[in-house]
Parts: structure tokens; sequence; C-alpha cells
């Protein structure tokens, strides 16, 4: 495992083998384009020329150069000069900007086949590190870049991208030059010094060096790590599930491996010791059993009464992927803020309501109308609308059916790209494609009511893929603690683990005497 620096404020991510698996698709365009290219000029000049080798040369020579520049440089080492030509150059026309334009037709032709692949750990990582404060961009000496995390269904992940398309406009200088990454920086609002650079090529690492950054992290995909750490990374891993963050590998561990809390009560008392208790809770699945139909999951009188008890204490937040009005209705206690819509409807204890991305409802609706008969030919299928979200339900369907609501729910979100795709336990969501979920509602609760203090000791308890989004947000400073159930065999950010919903009330119980013992109590929390 290796650690980011100390004092990271702002994380600077190439696209091409770091976030998207296309370095392979450009790197075989680039060997397509030269073989071709190698050939023509053998039968003109009669002189044998080595071809394109993906190992040697695509790192060399044009791995994270701007695509002229690739063309001048990896030609060079052949002894071949071309003319520069300019955009209007036809298409075989044997001039540096006409072979880089062919190669750059090659590369959308297959990336039109092939789509683009994220890389999940850096997409996981690009969550932890938003969720914990630190500030991302991308960077892509590629022109294309737009349409590569198009391609891959990341068009909103970065607030930050400085490409091609941006060097051309400012006039930047491509890698090994650092303008692209301190552009990228003065973006970000932070100075080289607080930014890590990570890269998969050699003149990335070189640019990410030469332009004083505070870490380089290498990311070798290819068994040459010598390379990079030779170019000047600092750091070199294989993939970057390898980075841990807040003391903690983003990927988490097995939940059947966690320690229980019933057992562990006396760390997290030591850990609150002097602090003030900040406590969030999932709904279904958490405080309630999960069941085949949603409308039957109603709260123990015994849970909720654990819940109003806990409240008297300490700040309590309920986070749920149900409709705010929805679970309002079925906790039924004052005093609580709650969270609808994985966190994109919040209603304060004063009524004050909260919302995240109201310009998509439309959207929504449309996705609604499209669904539902699609969902209707299913048997079993159900759908729910949520005020932001569309939820497909597929516990009751057939196992050879399953994948018949996957395509009908994957066809409404490729024909709304306002909406994504997002999975729970038996069932898939549309929801607003915007960066938002319970981790960063629980971030954003924690920050204007005052309580992302050292002094505060947040705790979330969920149990399902959607509350991951939670216990990373708590990060080092912070417990996650997971309900066992039917996903055991999924690994989780979780610090613990609890067996059942029907052990959740002896927790609260435990928390809120915790809570109570501190000294100030709630009268030291924002109500």
């Amino acid at each position: 495992m290796a650690m980011l620096a100390r004092g990271t404020a702002a994380v600077i991510f190439d696209l091409d083998g770091v976030v998207t698996d296309t370095a392979a698709v450009h790197a075989a365009a680039w060997k397509r384009l030269f073989d071709g290219f190698l050939e023509e000029q053998a039968t003109v000049s009669g002189l044998p020329v080595p071809p394109f080798d993906i190992d040697t040369d695509y790192r060399r020579y044009v791995d994270g150069r701007p695509r002229y520049d690739g063309v001048r440089s990896f030609l060079a080492s052949r002894g071949i000069t071309l003319p520069e030509g300019d955009p209007n150059d036809p298409p075989e026309a044997v001039t540096v900007q006409a072979v880089g334009d062919r190669k750059n037709r090659i590369f959308l032709e297959a990336l039109e086949r092939t789509g683009a692949r994220p890389f999940p750990s850096t997409v996981e990582l690009v969550h932890a590190l938003v969720g914990s404060g630190i500030r991302v961009a991308v960077i892509s000496a590629s022109r294309n870049a737009e349409a590569v995390l198009d391609a891959a269904g990341l068009a909103n992940l970065f607030p930050v991208r400085v490409d091609g398309v941006t060097a051309r406009e400012l006039g930047l200088p491509g890698k090994p030059d650092p303008a692209m990454l301190l552009e990228a920086a003065r973006r970000l609002g932070v100075t080289p010094g607080q930014a890590v650079v990570v890269e998969d090529a050699m003149a990335g690492v070189q640019a990410g060096r030469d332009g004083g950054f505070l870490q380089i992290v290498g990311v070798d995909r290819t068994g040459r790590p010598d390379l990079l750490r030779g170019s000047g990374a600092d750091v070199v891993v294989t993939d970057l599930a390898e980075i841990e963050l807040d003391g903690r590998a983003p990927a988490g561990r097995p939940i059947d491996r966690l320690p229980d809390v019933a057992d562990h009560l006396g760390e997290v008392s030591g850990r609150a010791y002097d602090k003030r208790l900040a406590v969030f809770l999932d709904y279904d699945g958490t405080l309630t059993p999960i069941v085949d139909d949603p409308a039957a999951a109603l709260l123990p009188e015994a849970t909720r009464a654990a819940i109003r008890d806990l409240a008297s204490v300490v700040p309590v937040a309920v986070v749920s992927g149900r409709d705010l009005a929805d679970v309002r209705r079925l906790v039924d206690l004052e005093g609580l803020w709650y969270a609808g819509s994985h966190g994109f409807d919040i209603v304060g204890p004063d009524g004050a309501r909260h919302e995240r991305a109201p310009d998509t409802l439309p959207s929504l609706d449309d996705a609604e109308h499209e669904l539902r008969p699609l969902l209707e030919r299913i048997p079993g299928a159900r759908l729910e609308r949520k005020r932001y979200a569309v939820t497909a339900h597929f516990r009751g369907v057939a196992d050879d059916r399953i994948d018949d609501v996957e395509m009908a729910v994957a066809s409404v979100a490729a024909a709304n790209p306002d909406l994504r795709v997002t999975g729970g336990k038996k069932v898939l969501e549309l929801r607003p494609d915007v960066a938002w979920d319970k981790g960063l509602a629980i971030r954003w609760l924690l920050e204007t009511q005052g309580l992302d203090a050292p002094d505060v000791l947040p705790i979330y308890v969920g149990d399902d893929e959607t509350d991951e989004d939670g216990f990373r947000a708590l990060g080092r400073g912070g417990i996650g603690i997971v309900v066992r159930g039917e996903s055991d065999d999924r690994t989780t950010r979780a610090l613990f683990a609890l067996g059942r919903p029907d052990d959740v009330p002896d927790l609260l119980d435990r928390l809120a005497a915790i809570g109570g013992a501190i000294p100030g109590g709630r009268s030291a929390a924002v109500r």
C-alpha cells in the first residue's frame, strides 16, 4: 500500500491509462498508423524500417504527448522528418498534420467500437478524495478527452479538466513540459507544492517532477515500474486500489472479516472521549429488515424509542434512498435531520428544505414514463418513483429475466444523459448524474451544522452498497458500522459490523449512553 503525501490539497489525474482503459486503444491506433506509414516509406525508399513497437516506442515517443508531437518524436527515432503541413491537408498527404489526423480517425473509430472502460479503483479513489475535501482534476494531451469521459460514463466526475483543446486555446506546450499540469493546479486554486500528480506515462511523470509538484504517483500497468521511477515517480503502484486514504484502502475489507461493534464498544467510547457525537442512520436494512414489499418495512417501536433517546443527547440524521416524505412518515420523530433520495432532498428539524438538483426533475419524469411500460412486461418487476430517483425493483423477478430489467434501465439511461444508473439490494436506480450521494450529503450536513470539527466523532450505520458513500465520507475521523445481511461477500469501508437490524436498538442505546456521558452532551452540539 502507498500513502498520499501529507498536506495533499488536490490530486491531478491523467486520463488515458489512469482513469480510463484507453491507453491500449491509443497504443493500438498508433501502431496501426505507423506500421502502415512505415511500409509506405519502405516501398518508396527501398530500405527496411523497423515497425512501431508498443512495448518500447509507445512509452518512449508518444504516450502522454500531444498527437503531433508524438508523430514528430517517433518518426525522428526512425530518421524521418516531415513537413508540418496544415489542417486542410488531405488524408493521404505526407505531413505531420495529415499523419496525426489519420491517427485520430483510427482512434475514434476504435473508441466507437469498443467504448471506454473506467478503472473502478480510480473512480473509487476520486470519490474518496472528494468526500475528504480534496480537490480533483483530470488532464489529457488528447483533444478527445471529453468524448472519452462521456463514453466511460464519467462526464461529471471531474470539476476541472485541462485537455488538448485547452492547450490549443491557451497555447500550452504538451508533456513533458509541465504547463498543462500547472494550469490544472491554477484552476483548482492550489500551488504545485499542494498537489499530487497521478500519471502512467514517462512524459507525464517528468512533467510532474519538473513542475515541482508535491508527489508524483506512477501507475504501472505494463510491468515496467523502473521506467516510471527513472522518470521521477515518487511512488509506483500497479493500480490505484493500492493507494491508502485516511489510513484505509478505498476498496475496504470483506464484511465477514470485520470485528463486531458489540465487542468493541470500549474502543468506540475511547474514540468518543471528550468529543461530541453526530449519528447518521440508513433506514432499509439498517433500522428495519429488508422485505419484499418496501411499504411493509415498518419501524419497530423499540427502534423508534432508541432513536428518540439518542436524538435527545446527540444530533441524529436519517439518510435514506427512500423518498423524503416516505422516510419522514415511517420514522415519525421530530428533532431529526432527514435526507431522502440518497441526500438529494434534505429537511432539517426546523423544516427548512434543501434540494440538490431540482433542474433534473423533468428528466426523471421522462425516465419514469419510458421505463414503466418496459418493466410491466417483466413479471415481478416493479417501478417506484421517488422525487430524485426512478427505481426498478427486481427482488421478485426470475433469475433468467434479471438481464431484461438491466437492459431496460440501461436503455432509458442512454436516452436521458442527465441521469445515471446506480445499484442497491435487488434494485437499479436512475438518479441525477451529478456528483452527489449519501456521503456528500453527510459531509454537507457536518459542514453546515458546524460538526466538521476535531471535537466531533461522526458515526454512520448502514447496510448496502449505497451506504459505502457514507462510510467513505467519514474518513479516518469517523466510524462506519455495517449491518450484515445478504451482502456478506462484498467489501466495505466500515470499521465495524453489526449482526442484523434487530441489534440496532441496543447499539443506539449504547451510543446514547456514550453521548450523554460527554461533558455538555447535546447542549454542546448544533441543533
